[in-house]
């Protein structure tokens, strides 16, 4: 008897609260930014009062977006839903529309001309919202898993095994056209599946065990309740560099010697100064007491 459970996993929030950056001071920038969401782009370190600087969009410049001069926005065509921030140099654009995809130029003006002339991309996408799973025993106590998501562009699938990457000895099989993964008899424990593309990451996990007689044991976990919908984690290492090791030991006894050292220094100046204030009060006590009654008081004070 095969049993077959999914669940769909609560939405995280509205794509509208999404915000990602992208940094676009490099020419031929890869910008993303969620669909009714928001993307911060960074256009410059900040305004300065003596350049002109110029935002279009698509690349014959046809849609002049924003212009600042002498630290003033003269124009945003996008006031409504965009603000420029003079101070840090970012462009912030919210509500995104399909139609904000585009090449976007920035030109850089001072005094003399063009001084920098770039463009960035920008490519909106619908971000994931929810991940379903669907788990089920085979015949010989393998198990299956499938995972599939709620919307979301160009969506990439990954799996984990207990918070780490699965092993060709935990996998018997993978197929990308269905998104599944079927599991050999031996393994067991919380099976994730993470869903994300550039702008949104989802993941979901159940515990499943299958018995002899094809009966399954499973349960679904949100995975804002649980840790183990993190990134696959690789094993850690036990191989240590010996060379960095006795340098690090060298080093602790260097520092250990050169405190005995001082400490050594500093023990016999103050016994040489002890010696020293010693024979001067011994040789103080021949001279008549009346003339260095002052010198003895103070010699009691230190």
């Amino acid at each position: 008897m095969q049993a077959v459970i999914g669940l769909l996993v609560m939405m995280l929030g509205a794509s509208y609260g999404l915000e990602t950056y992208c940094d676009g001071r490099q020419d031929g920038a890869q910008c993303f930014g969620p669909l009714g969401g928001t993307v911060v782009l960074q256009l410059m370190d900040r305004a300065s009062e003596r350049e002109r600087y110029k935002l279009y969009k698509s690349s014959d410049k046809t849609t002049l977006i924003l212009t600042v001069i002498n630290n003033k926005i003269f124009n945003n065509a996008i006031k409504s839903r965009s603000l420029f921030n003079l101070s840090d140099g970012t462009f912030r654009v919210n509500n995104l529309s399909r139609t904000d995809s585009d090449e976007y130029p920035f030109e850089i003006r001072d005094n003399k001309g063009i001084k920098e002339n770039r463009a960035l991309r920008l490519t909106i996408q619908a971000p994931v919202s929810s991940v379903r799973l669907a788990s089920e025993c085979l015949s010989q106590g393998e198990k299956r898993v499938s995972c599939s998501s709620g919307g979301g562009d160009s969506p990439q699938y990954s799996w984990t095994l207990d918070g780490r990457s699965l092993t060709d000895t935990e996998l018997l099989s993978v197929n990308t056209e269905t998104n599944s993964i079927t599991l050999k008899q031996h393994v067991s424990g919380a099976v994730a599946c993470s869903v994300r593309n550039n702008v949104s990451r989802f993941c979901g996990f159940t515990f499943i065990k299958c018995t002899s007689n094809e009966t399954q044991i499973s349960q679904w976990v949100f995975a804002a309740n649980n840790m183990l919908c993190v990134e696959p984690t690789a094993p850690p290492t036990t191989i240590s560099d010996s060379s960095t090791v006795a340098d690090h030991s060298l080093l602790v006894c260097g520092v250990r010697a050169a405190v005995v050292v001082f400490a050594l220094i500093g023990i016999a100046f103050y016994f040489a100064w002890k010696n020293k204030d010693y024979k001067k009060a011994e040789g103080s006590a021949y001279r008549p007491e009346r003339e260095h009654q002052d010198e003895s008081v103070v010699m009691v004070e230190m």
